[in-house]
């Protein structure tokens, strides 16, 4: 469908695999991709799970874009917050395979599966944005608030602490780690057992579950686009 995420269709899971170069930067390019292959899968009801190549998930948001102005930075950082709430809001299961890194914007993104699954391995996952002089956003900050555990949500958005595979779980940003040998086997075990579920229960009950924090995005979003452009 795009060369920026291959989109596959098999019984009933529609596979998206990041492929934008060594890490996955997610460029307004990449998220408009994003849009294609969720409306894509909608189409096909679909289960969708979300994967990059091996070693990599995702390095966050294209810097090249973020360097160019703070008018290009603004519009990325709400358009992947967008991406992020639309996320949330899928009727169809979603499933994150992190199969590598997963920095920054890429971390939010797990942030925004019904399941996450991560492969065992020497890979960072977390926000370095304090880290690299960027004041978080208030979209990060909500989705971050919503999704992490209290014990390590403000070591993870305050202090850019990053976490290994297994103290992400601990911390919230994965579900559960796997060996290597098993990543897709139990990723697409996982796509496949959510499949079974009853499908407008469980966009209803999303709905209902994740309602304050989809208020919470897009009031964040409004904020974010505000400041940014006055800073």
């Amino acid at each position: 469908m795009t060369d920026l995420i291959d989109y596959r269709l098999n019984d009933g899971v529609a596979t998206l695999m990041l492929n934008n170069g060594k890490v996955n930067a997610l460029s307004p390019e990449v998220i408009t991709a994003f849009h294609q292959c969720l409306d894509r899968a909608q189409a096909d009801d679909a289960v969708v799970l979300i994967t990059g190549q091996a070693g990599v998930f995702s390095g966050g948001y294209d810097l090249k874009v973020m360097g160019a102005g703070m008018a290009q930075a603004t519009e990325l950082v709400a358009s992947g917050s967008a991406l992020a709430r639309r996320l949330l809001a899928h009727p169809a299961p979603v499933v994150m395979a992190c199969s590598g890194h997963a920095i920054a914007k890429g971390a939010f993104l797990l942030m925004c599966g019904d399941y996450r699954v991560g492969i065992e391995g020497p890979f960072q996952i977390g926000l370095n944005e304090v880290m690299i002089g960027m004041t978080m956003h208030h979209a990060g900050i909500a989705l971050a608030r919503a999704r992490l555990q209290p014990a390590a949500f403000e070591r993870a958005v305050n202090n850019a602490e990053m976490f290994n595979p297994q103290a992400a779980v601990a911390a919230g940003f994965l579900d559960e780690v796997v060996e290597p040998a098993r990543f897709q086997e139990r990723a697409e075990e996982v796509a496949v057992k959510l499949s079974h579920l009853n499908r407008n229960a469980h966009a209803a009950t999303k709905r209902k579950v994740r309602k304050a924090l989809l208020e919470a995005l897009d009031h964040a979003i409004v904020l974010d686009r505000e400041q940014l452009l006055t800073a």
